[in-house]
């Protein structure tokens, strides 16, 4: 009787456990046809960080976390007074070689002036000399002033050189600092949403710190793995689906944008068929600008789904994943 007890509950084991299987593989047998693969993964988009290129105390941020901005609009502001104040040093040192250069060319065109008078009276003592009415003393005198006024006009041509010169450097250091004062005003690179406000008015910004940083939602795609064998049909451009968790009743068209060129998750001596099975190939699925732009305000990153693929591009999409946007 014993025995016949525990045949018993054998068979029951054995059938509740045979049940159990049917159960588990109805339960996870993919409701779509063999060409469609899947993989859980998440929205990401491309994140920017909005630093400080100088170091200086902030004066202004005016984003706040969560805020759209446009590419350009002013986000944050550095102190500037002392390079406003260099700035205007500077520019007055361009007016003050402006200035020089007016006087230099002023006096090297008195200096030409005398060189030709110098030259005009070593002419006429020159004819005077031959008729013997004036001294061979007189003559010398005459080409030594010759002499001493054509030194004179180089030094001013010289002159006029070095002011030029000296503009210039005084105009190149404005443009520096121009530059730099630029450089107290943070703007937005591109067009998106403000992720953190990383400091605040008052704190000191050093070289290279991040003030904000910036979500692209332009850029927005969904990461996921797919086995070697479905990456392998894959081609840039493709046609794909995303499922989002807390919106399951949409479904997002997309398109692959990236196969990885190296496997994920690969064993360290790859031998057998299994072995092989096993590699995995990151892809992204890339959601269109165009159609982000529409649902800017409803775009989130972190949000976890499903991304849908098809292994033959000749075959239609299931009535489940024809693409359903809301209204």
């Amino acid at each position: 009787m014993t025995t016949r007890k525990w045949l018993l509950a054998g068979a029951v084991a054995l059938l509740a456990g045979a049940a159990g299987l049917v159960a588990w593989h109805v339960l996870n047998r993919s409701p779509y046809p063999e060409w469609i693969a899947s993989s859980n993964g998440r929205l990401e988009a491309e994140q920017v960080d909005i630093t400080s290129k100088l170091a200086g105390r902030i004066t202004e941020v005016l984003a706040e976390e969560g805020q759209m901005v446009d590419a350009g609009a002013v986000v944050a502001r550095l102190d500037a007074t002392e390079i406003e104040a260099q700035l205007r040093a500077g520019e007055a040192q361009v007016r003050r070689a402006s200035r020089a250069i007016d006087e230099a060319e002023h006096a090297a065109a008195l200096r030409d002036s005398l060189r030709t008078l110098a030259n005009q009276e070593l002419e006429r003592t020159k004819a005077l000399h031959d008729k013997g009415y004036a001294t061979g003393e007189t003559l010398d005198q005459r080409r030594s002033a010759v002499d001493s006024t054509e030194a004179a006009y180089h030094a001013g041509v010289a002159s006029i050189g070095e002011a030029k010169a000296a503009l210039e450097a005084a105009q190149a250091d404005v443009a520096r600092l121009k530059s730099v004062l630029a450089d107290t005003v943070l703007t937005a690179p591109r067009r998106g949403r403000i992720q953190y406000k990383l400091m605040q008015a008052g704190e000191v910004a050093g070289p290279g710190s991040r003030l904000l940083t910036l979500i692209d939602l332009s850029d927005v795609y969904m990461t996921v793995f797919l086995p070697a064998a479905v990456a392998a049909q894959l081609a840039l451009g493709d046609e794909a689906r995303l499922i989002l968790d807390p919106i399951p009743r949409y479904v997002v068209p997309a398109s692959v944008s990236f196969v990885a060129a190296e496997a994920q998750f690969t064993p360290k001596a790859v031998e057998t068929s299994e072995e092989r099975e096993k590699l995995t190939f990151r892809v992204k699925l890339r959601i269109a600008p165009e159609l982000l732009h529409k649902f800017e305000s409803q775009v989130k990153t972190g949000v976890r789904g499903v991304g849908f693929v098809r292994t033959r591009t000749d075959r239609p999409w299931p009535a489940a994943l024809e693409t359903k946007l809301p209204q």
